[in-house]
C-alpha cells in the first residue's frame, strides 16, 4: 500500500474588515510548492476575482493578497491538514477541519461564505457545521475554479458575480 503524504493548509487571508469568506477545500501541489492559494496558473480563482472588479490581474502573490483585503474577501480553506497524493480534492484521507470557532469570534464581521466547489461545502458541512451554530451566516456553493472542473471561464464568471451582493 502506497503511503500518503500529510499535507498542511496555510494561514487565512483575513483581516478585521472582511465580509465574506472563501473557503476552498486544500491547496494543491502546486499551491503547496509555491506557499500561495490558488498558485496552479490554470485555476481561474484569481482572474475571476480581479474580474469581478474589472480590474488587471496582478501577477505578485502579496499584491493579490492586498487586493482581497481592500475588497473585504477573506480567503482560506475548510481543513487544516489531510493525507492526500496529488492536488484531486477526491483523493483526500484523514481531513483535520480548520478552526472555523475561533475565526469567527476574531472575524465577527463576516456574514457570507462562498464555497469554491462543492467538495469544500461538502467537507464544511460534514466537519464544520455540526461543531458551531452561527445562524447569520450565509452559505453559497460557487462552481469550482479549478482545471479539474472543466466549464469555461465565462461560466464560472457569470456564477461567482453573486460574491459582489454581499459586498
Amino acid at each position: 500500500m502506497k503511503q500518503l503524504n500529510m499535507i498542511y493548509s496555510f494561514e487565512p487571508i483575513i483581516n478585521e474588515n472582511c465580509k465574506i469568506l472563501i473557503l476552498g477545500t486544500m491547496p494543491g501541489v502546486q499551491s503547496l510548492r509555491k506557499q500561495e492559494y490558488y498558485g496552479n496558473k490554470q485555476n481561474a480563482f484569481w482572474r475571476i476575482i480581479y474580474s469581478l472588479f474589472d480590474k488587471e490581474l496582478a501577477i505578485d502573490y502579496n499584491e493579490k493578497k492586498k487586493f482581497l483585503l481592500e475588497h473585504h474577501i477573506a480567503l482560506w480553506d475548510v481543513l487544516e491538514a489531510c493525507d492526500r497524493e496529488g492536488s484531486l480534492d477526491s483523493d483526500i484521507k484523514n481531513p483535520k477541519a480548520n478552526d472555523f470557532v475561533s475565526l469567527f469570534n476574531d472575524y465577527p464581521r463576516i456574514k457570507s461564505i462562498y464555497f469554491n466547489g462543492s467538495p469544500a461545502e461538502t467537507l464544511f458541512k460534514r466537519y464544520v457545521k455540526a461543531k458551531f451554530e452561527k445562524g447569520d451566516l450565509k452559505y453559497r456553493r460557487l462552481p469550482s475554479t479549478s482545471p479539474a472542473y472543466t466549464a469555461a471561464f465565462l461560466e464560472k464568471f457569470d456564477k461567482w458575480k453573486i460574491v459582489l451582493e454581499d459586498l
